[in-house]
């Protein structure tokens, strides 16, 4: 067990976990709360990689990540726009967007499948002549990452709190209800998907520095990992106030990325982590079902057997 959890390892995926995260919080807000499938998600989070990338090679990483995140308000734009004005359903908008975006995202890598950050300034280069001196050493990366999904997770706990918030929540439950109480379930939707997909963004533009690269193929799979993340999240943490789910929702992340690195270390190929996706995904949604059913069983058994010692203390 010491050689499967390495320190590297329990490192990397940490640094992985919390810059996962945001997408998996991004389908919290989608998936969870609004009770839209949000499809464009892939498409997405390539978006910000690329932007993020571009504008870090012309000297600004720092601003990097609000045009990302502007670039990823505007695909949510978009998806709620043909959902909400064009009456396409959730599922077809997203694959719409989802299409659109690889040559939005082509075109911004100027017509390169590929894009190198080596030699640029980026967060984690001036983090790490920083850490050089000081006690956290190799650690500054999970420093960083965990600061920003630690001040987004706040923010965003608090958001869902507030009357705009309670709204969003509150569209998702039962649209035809809010909109009965006066309240335009258009922008509910619209902001709601407009800061899923800037959190989606930004999780790209992060990555894209942390790996120093950007890939026209990058995001491909990012929603079975995001629903990975936060169905293990939910599942594990369970129902409560906001804070305690987007809790729940990185801690799975995290945890769904120390799920990958023990497989990689128990030598399981490359090419079947998107299968192995698929099965955490597939697991973590049938387990509390397979969990009433064992419950049930087992209430069922142990009715049996009493009715049959009762029936035996009668003769």
């Amino acid at each position: 067990m010491g050689s499967i959890f390495t320190l590297s390892i329990v490192q990397s995926a940490l640094e992985l976990g919390c810059i996962y995260s945001l997408v998996a919080l991004a389908l919290f807000i989608s998936f969870s709360i609004l009770n839209i499938a949000d499809l464009s998600t892939d498409g997405c989070f390539t978006l910000g990689c690329s932007v993020g990338a571009v504008v870090t090679i012309s000297g600004h990483p720092f601003l990097a990540f609000p045009a990302a995140m502007a670039a990823g308000v505007c695909s949510g734009y978009v998806t709620a726009f043909l959902q909400t004005k064009m009456g396409v359903p959730s599922i077809l908008a997203g694959i719409i967007v989802n299409t659109g975006l690889y040559t939005v995202n082509i075109a911004v890598m100027d017509f390169s499948s590929n894009v190198n950050l080596f030699g640029c300034d980026t967060i984690f280069g001036m983090a790490k002549e920083v850490s050089d001196a000081s006690w956290y050493g190799d650690w500054y990366k999970i420093a960083i990452v965990a600061a920003i999904v630690l001040i987004i997770g706040v923010i965003l706990a608090w958001f869902l709190n507030t009357r705009l918030g309670l709204s969003i929540r509150a569209t998702g439950d039962n649209e035809y209800m809010v909109k009965a109480s006066s309240i335009n379930p258009v922008f509910t939707i619209t902001v709601g998907l407009c800061v899923a997909n800037s959190l989606t963004a930004l999780s790209g533009a992060i990555l894209a520095q942390y790996q120093k690269s950007c890939d026209i193929n990058l995001g491909t799979g990012m929603v079975t990992i995001a629903l990975a993340s936060l169905i293990i999240g939910e599942t594990l943490i369970g129902k409560g106030g906001m804070f305690k789910r987007v809790t729940g929702v990185i801690l799975g992340s995290c945890l769904y990325r120390f799920i990958v690195a023990v497989a990689l270390r128990m030598s399981v190929p490359a090419e079947c982590l998107k299968l192995v996706s698929a099965l955490i995904v597939a697991f973590a949604i049938a387990f509390p079902y397979l969990k009433g059913k064992a419950s049930f069983y087992r209430s069922r058994r142990m009715a049996v057997v009493d009715d049959g010692e009762e029936g035996e203390d009668r003769c």
